[in-house]
């Protein structure tokens, strides 16, 4: 399963006004595309109108496509600087759906996110430890809990008092009792550079999963740092790289893939 995007916090039950975060779903609709060319096939949680694999990579369509003059019968056809890289996209995103490798699920808020990941799950279960988790939405920190929320519309005369509530930390549940076989990687994204690592490993020591991916917010999509409970280590782009178009997400599933592996191997041994 891979996840994308942000949740949202309505503040009133008929909702005008909600806080939310700038997660566009970038690394999580691009791991997907990894995750099923190594072979898996996919749930894919994503925020409504976050980026979603295949379709990600055509962010203005409309600029692809040119139309005959016939008004009549007009055919609308690719411009041909970009046929062979849609009918390239297009065959993958068939192939996937054919074969019956991706499934995407949408949600808005937390609480969609929150019930859509526990039904993901207890359907991931009975795979054991074939199944990996990969929690890389940007889910809310804080929320409103429901009989504290305005029914209303917030009045707009005065600027309003909110008061908001940790969100309990489903990873313990998670972890410990919806999959408890299976490969779970949580993220960390953090501004100060000398919290990262420590933060990590204290996700890692409280929930018990197996991998952190720890990131910096400037440099998330060149450079990331594999958290385990032994090890630490980089995977990163160079400039050159990044300028080509390569993705860190291609060498975090790949890294991901192996330890997969080795993670399946050794619960057959024991």
């Amino acid at each position: 399963m891979s996840q994308s995007g942000g949740t949202t916090i309505p503040l009133e039950h008929n909702t005008v006004r909600f806080v939310d975060n700038f997660s566009a779903g970038t690394r999580g609709s691009v791991s997907a595309e990894y995750f099923l060319e190594q072979g898996y096939a996919v749930i894919f949680m994503h925020r409504i109108k976050s980026l979603e694999p295949f379709s990600r990579q055509f962010q203005k369509f409309l600029d692809l496509l040119q139309v005959s003059d016939n008004s009549e019968n007009p055919v609308i056809t690719v411009l041909p600087e970009y046929t062979q890289k849609v009918a390239t996209i297009l065959r993958k995103y068939r192939e996937a759906l054919d074969q019956g490798k991706l499934l995407q699920l949408t949600f808005t808020t937390l609480s969609e996110y929150l019930w859509l990941l526990r039904s993901a799950c207890q359907a991931l279960a009975p795979l054991g430890n074939g199944a990996i988790l990969y929690l890389a939405a940007a889910v809310s920190d804080f929320y409103i809990p429901s009989n504290e929320m305005s029914v209303h519309k917030i009045p707009s005369s005065g600027p309003p008092t909110i008061s908001l509530h940790l969100v309990p930390k489903i990873l313990a549940p998670l972890v410990s009792l919806w999959v408890p076989k299976a490969f779970v990687i949580s993220f960390k994204l953090e501004t100060d550079e000398n919290l990262l690592i420590s933060k990590a490993r204290t996700a890692l020591n409280k929930y018990h999963h197996n991998l952190v991916i720890a990131n910096m917010l400037q440099t998330r999509k060149q450079q990331v740092i594999i958290v385990s409970k032994e090890t630490e280590y980089s995977l990163s782009l160079t400039d050159e790289q990044l300028d080509n178009g390569e993705e860190i997400e291609q060498l975090i599933v790949n890294d991901l893939v192996e330890k997969h592996a080795k993670f399946i191997g050794s619960d057959e041994v024991s």
